[in-house]
């Protein structure tokens, strides 16, 4: 796939740095400014919006965090969990409220008030309902991201948040898989952490 990069500045990008394509981290194998070219396996394809993306489609765009630069946000590494889908957007003053089916095996990790990677956008989940989940993007990120364009029934890149992620594969090891995990719910519950 080719990418026009816009306004992005890729003067310091070169063969095989990575660049977020609306949420995917992918491989650039080809650079001619102000375009990029990248491979993308059928894992990807099928595990991502990208097979839905036709010549001119808006994507958003970002290039790997170095461990030295500003974390605005939090952290997302360009693993792609799944696809969701834009339920509604209602105006809500001058901000917009989207509510997001996720795929059922994706809610257990999506949390009120907790981190949420939505086409390469890192936001706060404002409230869990049923097999969605709401957001408020204020003005400044509407004008800055792809958001602008989302219309109930769009399909969208979803990455939950890593420490849930990793929490639980954590939490679920057993003595099994040959590794025993000394994080218990009592542990937790012990540190202060609620049940």
């Amino acid at each position: 796939m080719v990418f026009d990069a816009g306004t992005l500045d890729l003067g310091d990008v070169a063969l095989g740095d990575s660049i977020a394509v609306s949420g995917v981290c992918l491989t650039v194998v080809a650079l001619s400014p102000p375009t990029f070219a990248v491979d993308v396996s059928r894992e990807t394809l099928e595990r991502s919006i990208l097979a839905d993306l036709g010549v001119g489609s808006a994507v958003n765009l970002e290039k790997a965090l170095r461990l030295s630069d500003r974390l605005g946000g939090h952290l997302v590494a360009g693993h792609v969990d799944g696809v969701g889908t834009v339920r509604e957007a209602q105006p809500s003053g001058r901000s917009i409220v989207f509510r997001i089916a996720a795929p059922a095996e994706l809610r257990r990790y999506i949390a009120a008030k907790g981190s949420i990677c939505v086409d390469g956008i890192s936001l706060t989940v404002n409230a869990l309902e049923g097999e969605t989940f709401s957001l408020n993007l204020i003005p400044h990120t509407l004008e800055q991201t792809t958001a602008r364009e989302w219309r109930g029934g769009q399909r969208v890149n979803l990455e939950v948040d890593l420490l849930a992620r990793y929490l639980e594969q954590l939490m679920v090891r057993t003595p099994a898989d040959g590794v025993e995990s000394r994080i218990t719910p009592q542990w937790l519950a012990a540190k202060g952490f609620p049940q």
